[in-house]
């Protein structure tokens, strides 16, 4: 199947990502449907829309801090809770400043362009009541912050009538954050060799990883790049979809996220 323009973008992004961590020594590794693409159809998933990176969080700490000196501001956008006010996820997105996006069942003011996701995987603790407790606390707050940041699933012609934010309201959107950021690292200084996605839109199990899952890696093809995937892939795609080389039912294989998307100017979808 050819690319797509959507994914022509992605790829570029991705290369970008890659290039920065090649040249800061950052530990990447694709994850979710981009590690099953990469091992069952050496690239995208033909109908998936997006790209999901991940970086254990010490590695996803370092992407940001020394990321922009190597973007250029009139090309791409790194978006993290602090770079947009308006961005209320708790994992950072890198944009192609040149188009715009549309998502479905996910209305918001945050930024917009085609991006490419960069998860942290946090440490979590071995305890199941107190895994259970840095779920809960995290949930909240995340719950909390895109409430008051007014995500959305749908339009609604309110939407265009709220007033800005006052700073107070501002201020304790940025409590919220911190306190997220805060539970999600709560165990980052104990000796835990397990990690998580806390983002993770799959079940809680699916996406527990091992110290050793997380840094010993493997290259495979992408389309046309090499990408750096988890040495113990089989393992992890197993836990998180079992039999991962079985395609699923045809009614199953439809794209999730854009209404609308537009690439230097031009209306794609």
């Amino acid at each position: 199947m050819p690319l797509t323009a959507l994914h022509r973008v992605e790829l570029r992004l991705l290369e970008t990502v890659i290039s920065i961590c090649q040249a800061e020594q950052i530990d990447y590794f694709l994850i979710g449907g981009s590690l099953l693409g990469a091992i069952r159809h050496r690239g995208f998933i033909p109908w998936d829309d997006d790209i999901d990176i991940g970086m254990r969080r010490s590695e996803y700490e370092r992407f940001i801090t020394v990321a922009n000196r190597h973007l250029d501001p009139d090309q791409f956008f790194l978006q993290t809770a602090a770079s947009d006010p308006d961005y209320g996820l708790s994992y950072m997105k890198l944009l192609d400043a040149h188009t715009y996006i549309e998502e479905k069942n996910n209305v918001n003011n945050a930024f917009k362009g085609v991006f490419v996701d960069i998860f942290p995987f946090d440490k979590i603790p071995a305890d199941e009541h107190l895994r259970r407790t840095q779920m809960m606390h995290y949930k909240l707050e995340d719950a909390a912050i895109l409430l008051k940041l007014n995500y959305r699933f749908v339009k609604t012609p309110l939407r265009n009538l709220r007033p800005n934010r006052t700073a107070e309201q501002l201020a304790e959107v940025n409590r919220h954050k911190r306190e997220r950021e805060g539970y999600m690292r709560l165990y980052e200084q104990s000796d835990s060799r397990t990690y998580k996605n806390l983002a993770s839109q799959y079940d809680y199990e699916r996406e527990i990883c091992s110290d050793h899952e997380l840094t010993h890696f493997t290259t495979v093809p992408f389309e046309n790049l090499t990408v750096q995937v988890p040495a113990a892939y089989d393992a992890i795609l197993t836990r998180m979809y079992g039999d991962y080389m079985q395609w699923p039912p045809a009614d199953q294989r439809v794209e999730k996220h854009l209404n609308k998307l537009i690439i230097n100017n031009h209306e794609i979808l």
